[in-house]
């Protein structure tokens, strides 16, 4: 089947599941402190409880993303999102009620919270790397930019909406009630994936893992392997931003008698929402850009001001002052070029035939991202300040930056056209 075939209802409706798993994904993470405080975890350790969660299910999404999309290779994209949608949907209704199975089964709410979240990222996994699969699929080099563009804006729309909107249900309608909306989402994700997403890629042939052919690819490839390194610094921002911050004002509300823990969680609701607003009103200029400057020197545009952003909210304080609004601007540009500008890049050195095990390739080296910068992270937040783990994430920026700095010289030098 060729790329004549896709037609814009399936891009449409690309468009709109890749806002639901980010929905779903985003408003996961955002109520994780909320409801971590209401089992009575305490502020000592609350960074690293946060961040241990997200950890283990970043070593789950490690253990399971490139061989999914290796199988996506084999059996198309679409069957492998609809299951992983099923699976993430049915663990998220359990999951406000993990202090009720825990005294059915005589253990602690806390370790079967652990487990569903494991389980729920099972899930996931098996869904957001498709997504950027199937853009490559649907696209050709000269307007994988703009579609790529596109699909950003619907992941930044999605976090922007739980952040903006969502997260500020808690203190009207409860906690659980907003725990449940994820089911409601994944289930909607199922169905638009089974009845109107379009398979069109070659199936892979072989019943191994084409371990050789990526190893030989990144080998050969300066510019790969940069895309790799930005998406091990890079991809965990949004996942520092969503998690750290909100877990920041959560505990600062304790400091201040008059802002309930709900409210400083709505407060870091519209920061982290700015944030998506950020990315939502840049990303087509970097998809622009993208076409107009190249892939490389995007990315490290991207890094510049995403590293920028990063260690200026160290200068913060006070995370309720309005001042973290003009961080949280480098923050939301940089992450637009962080997301697109790999991805791109990535998606147009793949060969067709193993593009999805490529892209869970790269999407393992972004889980390892996640677990490295996580796992340090929880400790700078708790041993030495809140502000230290996106200072530490914003000074790996610059460093990834610097060898894109390479990268792009020496293809200057070599008069390397990027396409």
């Amino acid at each position: 089947m060729s790329l004549a075939k896709v037609e814009e209802r399936h891009r449409n409706t690309l468009f709109l599941v890749v806002a639901l798993s980010m929905i779903f994904m985003t408003l996961v993470l955002a109520i994780q402190p909320l409801f971590l405080k209401s089992l009575g975890l305490a502020r000592d350790n609350a960074g690293f409880v946060n961040a241990n969660i997200q950890v283990i299910t970043e070593i789950v999404d490690l253990l399971f993303v490139g061989y999914l999309g290796y199988l996506s290779d084999r059996f198309g994209r679409t069957p492998i999102m609809v299951y992983g949608f099923i699976l993430a949907g049915v663990t998220a209704l359990l999951t406000p009620f993990s202090k009720e199975i825990a005294a059915m089964v005589g253990l602690n709410g806390l370790a079967i919270f652990y487990v569903a979240r494991s389980i729920m990222s099972i899930g996931t996994t098996a869904v957001w790397p498709q997504v950027a699969t199937l853009t490559g699929d649907y696209t050709n080099k000269e307007n994988r930019p703009k579609l790529l563009a596109k699909v950003g804006f619907m992941m930044a729309f999605g976090a922007t909406l739980v952040y903006a909107v969502l997260m500020q249900l808690p203190k009207h309608a409860g906690l659980t009630t907003v725990m449940l909306l994820p089911v409601v989402v994944a289930f909607a994700g199922a169905w638009l994936s089974r009845d109107f997403l379009l398979e069109i890629a070659p199936k892979l042939e072989g019943e191994k893992f084409p371990f050789a052919d990526v190893k030989n690819l990144l080998k050969k490839e300066k510019r790969l392997r940069l895309s790799f390194l930005a998406a091990f610094s890079s991809r965990n921002d949004m996942v520092i931003v969503g998690l750290f911050l909100m877990t920041w004002f959560i505990y600062y509300s304790d400091l201040l008698p008059t802002v309930s823990h709900a409210q400083a969680a709505g407060r870091a609701g519209v920061v982290i929402g700015f944030i998506g607003l950020v990315v939502l009103v840049t990303i087509p200029m970097w998809g622009w850009a993208i076409t107009r400057f190249g892939r490389v020197s995007s990315l490290v545009a991207g890094l510049m001001l995403s590293g920028m952003g990063f260690t200026a909210i160290g200068l913060i304080n006070n995370p309720m002052s309005w001042w973290i609004m003009l961080p949280a601007v480098l923050v939301g540009m940089g992450q637009a070029g962080c997301l697109l500008a790999p991805q791109t890049l990535a998606l147009d050195i793949a060969p067709d035939k193993i593009r999805g095990s490529v892209m869970g390739a790269f999407n393992t080296v972004g889980c390892i991202g996640i677990i490295f910068f996580l796992q340090i992270g929880g400790f700078l937040f708790d041993w030495i300040s809140p502000t230290s783990p996106f200072i530490f994430t914003g000074i790996a920026n610059f460093i990834i930056m610097l060898y894109g700095l390479k990268v792009l010289r020496e293809t200057i030098r070599n008069k390397v056209i990027e396409l």
